[in-house]
């Protein structure tokens, strides 16, 4: 056995690392990764396309607003009294004059009975009078006396009349009443709330519109509205007036929309997102993901005819509803990339894919070198 030939076991157990490393310096060193970004060398990259199309359109304006009974009164007592009977229970529907809570009168019933008594005295003594000045025997003067005599004791007997009026408290019109506030044995002074009447019928809703979108409000147009207490219904309505006026603070004009509400289910103070709905048009519609934002300018990627991208510079107008319209920048029957924009540049190539394939790519491109076995 030579010496020189010994190699001790912990070396020849590293000989094929050693090897290897010789083999990577002979062939001028590791392999570099290709700095081309996707697209490049030939790779097409998957995305989704569409085919611009002009498609009819309505345009809408969208608002929030308050839900306002037709009629509504917070129905009081003119004068202090105590509550004699209450003629209700709340949630009642009452019709125009229905009495609704009786006060004590027994005071004024008594005065009425006086102020009768004296209008009947002052109407005979009246009536003799002119019987005595047809005989001539009182002077025609003494007539007039009498005659204002009797004049006053009638308005004495309306006066009472009146205030017993007062003592009972009728409903001003047909309507729904709200919560019963008084009971039987209460005082009550002018302006105690007795109950809330309200005419629901028919509603309003008042909602805010910019001054910029004044012009396309009109009396007579349609409105759509939504409530939180019946998802996915929409009622239906009409622009009745608009008012005179813009809030120089909100720069806004209030606009009030009559509602059909036979059922009733529309409430006084009900928050509704309004829609007011516009003429239908033609209009190039997009995606608005197929739209890109870069500083001020806005683009899409259009598909040329050798399945390379282009940006195409759009001005766009209304969003809704995920769709975006364009003004300008693009002619019907035009190629665009609608998803998968994210790895695009100008000039690569594109296959029509599906967008689970585009992101897996995206995500495999964004994968850490090192995880590559």
């Amino acid at each position: 056995m030579h010496l020189h030939s010994y190699i001790p076991p912990r070396l020849r157990s590293a000989l094929p690392i050693l090897a290897g490393v010789l083999l990577l310096a002979g062939c001028g060193g590791a392999a570099q990764p290709s700095a081309a970004g996707p697209g490049a060398g030939g790779t097409a990259v998957p995305v989704t396309t569409a085919q611009v199309q002009p498609r009819e359109w309505n345009d809408s304006i969208a608002a929030l607003g308050t839900v306002n009974a037709r009629e509504s009164v917070t129905v009081t007592a003119k004068v202090s009294e105590t509550v004699e009977r209450v003629h209700f229970d709340s949630g009642d529907r009452v019709a125009a004059g229905d009495v609704l809570v009786t006060l004590s009168g027994n005071q004024q019933q008594a005065a009425l009975r006086a102020a009768e008594a004296a209008l009947t005295e002052a109407n005979q003594q009246y009536e003799r009078g002119n019987e005595l000045v047809g005989q001539q025997l009182i002077a025609r003067a003494s007539i007039d006396t009498l005659r204002a005599t009797r004049d006053s004791a009638r308005a004495n007997v309306a006066e009472m009349r009146a205030n017993i009026s007062d003592r009972t408290i009728r409903a001003p019109f047909a309507g729904v009443l709200g919560l019963r506030q008084v009971s039987p044995g209460a005082l009550v002074t002018p302006g105690t709330p007795i109950a809330t009447l309200d005419d629901i019928g028919a509603v309003y809703v008042d909602f805010p519109v910019p001054e910029t979108q004044l012009s396309r409000v009109v009396n007579g147009q349609r409105l759509f509205g939504r409530v939180a207490s019946f998802p996915g219904r929409d009622f239906e309505g009409v622009v009745q007036t608009v008012d005179a006026r813009i809030d120089p603070q909100s720069r806004a004009v209030t606009v009030r929309g009559a509602f059909e509400n036979p059922d009733r289910e529309l409430r006084p103070g009900m928050l509704v997102q309004v829609r007011l709905q516009q003429a239908a048009r033609e209009a190039l519609m997009i995606p608005e993901i197929a739209v890109i934002q870069v500083g001020r300018d806005t683009f899409v990627y259009r598909v040329r005819e050798d399945e390379t991208v282009e940006q195409a510079p759009v001005t766009v107008g209304v969003r809704a509803e995920g769709l975006v319209e364009i003004l300008d920048g693009l002619e019907p029957n035009t190629r665009i990339v609608v998803d998968g924009t994210g790895k695009l540049r100008p000039g690569m190539q594109i296959t029509e894919g599906t967008v689970q394939e585009a992101k897996a790519q995206q995500a495999d491109e964004a994968a850490p070198a090192g995880n590559a076995q």
